[in-house]
């Protein structure tokens, strides 16, 4: 039996499912299924190597044909650890014309509100095909979307436009800035604190290498942003995490510290990790070992997403720009799928209801007129796949 959603109750279900990155998201999965099942939908998991994620990939409509539109959302949610929430995170609750719950700007909102269409989109009969693209682990690195990407390649004809469902307040946003996380670890040689000389200082080597980070930084904030697009309006660099030594009194052997930075779709990617390796080879190393020559320094690549780039004058582009009654296109400064899509030569813009300024947050919420700006969206997207 078909089983219909508000888009409300659908939103309510969806954030039900703890699926914060570190868990499976299979009873979400198996949820979706079975509603998608119920009216008449066959939908194909792709499985994460270990079997406990997948991706939903399902087809409304004529898939044999060109030009359908793919709805591209992450089922994945950051952690609560740590956050004092003022209710459930994981039970929606709706306040002074918000929803509240992790995941209902980001964005689990958007995948709700397409599910709960899913009887008008049929209702309205599609003369094109209507893509759903659930991804798992996007919130650690797009990791789930890649291979649902090579899926869609391989078995699908090519899609007119990718919609990437991220909280952009409904704008459509047709850039983005790539990704590059790092994970370095600096190790040096213990020895007691009175004895300087007979040790290396992993925590102040790692210093000097933030240090020569928080100078390339600065550099790109002063370079700026050609295209006066981006907020903010530079390359951004940031220091995540950091951890080292054992007591005041031993000189650490180890210290290590997570980085990343986030590049305009202009940026040279190597620059930075090219300047780094550098610095720590050229400058640090040569020091290092003069006292220890066991002593090391080394940089692992931990995540990318490549950048959104823009496709003036895309005709998916223009039909998003109707769907959403917007006459301009937007930038904006946080990675998503899109530009993994874009590599994959399938044009792709981003258009979600929400804040990205909500998500992540304690006490994330939505707006209600952000629900009903993206139902307005998802009625004339109805009405234009039937025409």
């Amino acid at each position: 039996m078909p089983q219909h959603f508000t888009p409300r109750q659908m939103i309510d279900k969806l954030i039900s499912f703890d699926t914060v990155s570190r868990h499976s998201n299979l009873a979400l999965i198996e949820f979706v299924e079975d509603y998608l099942s119920g009216w008449g939908i066959p939908s194909r998991r792709v499985m994460s190597e270990d079997g406990t994620k997948a991706n939903l990939f399902a087809a409304l409509g004529p898939a044999e044909k060109e030009g359908g539109i793919v709805l591209s959302g992450h089922t994945d949610v950051v952690p609560v650890d740590g956050q004092d929430w003022s209710s459930d995170p994981f039970t929606v609750t709706e306040k002074d014309g918000r929803l509240y719950g992790r995941g209902t700007s980001d964005m689990k909102s958007f995948i709700a509100i397409a599910l709960a269409f899913v009887p008008q989109f049929l209702e309205r009969g599609l003369k094109v095909p209507l893509y759903f693209a659930l991804s798992y682990d996007e919130e650690v690195g797009c990791l789930g979307v890649r291979s649902m990407i090579d899926e869609i390649i391989r078995a699908l004809p090519r899609p007119e436009i990718v919609i990437v469902g991220e909280p952009s307040d409904m704008k459509v946003v047709n850039a983005h800035k790539s990704i590059h996380a790092f994970h370095t670890k600096v190790t040096g040689l213990e020895a007691h604190s009175s004895a300087m000389d007979k040790g290396v200082n992993a925590i102040v080597y790692a210093a000097e290498l933030i240090g020569f980070l928080a100078r390339i930084g600065a550099e790109m904030q002063a370079k700026g942003d050609a295209s006066g697009r981006f907020d903010p309006p530079y390359t951004s660099m940031q220091i995540g995490t950091i951890e080292g030594g054992t007591a005041v009194n031993i000189i650490p052997r180890h210290c290590d510290f997570r980085w990343e930075f986030r590049a305009l779709p202009d940026q040279d990617p190597e620059e930075i990790p090219t300047r780094f390796k550098a610095f720590a080879e050229e400058k640090l190393l040569p020091r290092m070992r003069a006292v220890f020559p066991g002593a090391a320094i080394e940089t692992a690549a931990r995540a990318f997403v490549p950048p959104l780039k823009p496709q003036e004058g895309a005709p998916g582009e223009a039909l998003v720009l109707q769907l959403a009654g917007r006459n301009e296109t937007e930038a904006v400064s946080y990675g998503t799928e899109a530009g993994l899509f874009q590599m994959a030569d399938i044009p792709t813009v981003i258009c979600g209801p929400g804040s990205i300024q909500q998500a992540h947050k304690t006490d994330e919420f939505i707006e209600l007129a952000q629900v009903a700006a993206c139902e307005r969206f998802f009625a004339r997207l109805a009405a234009h796949l039937a025409s």
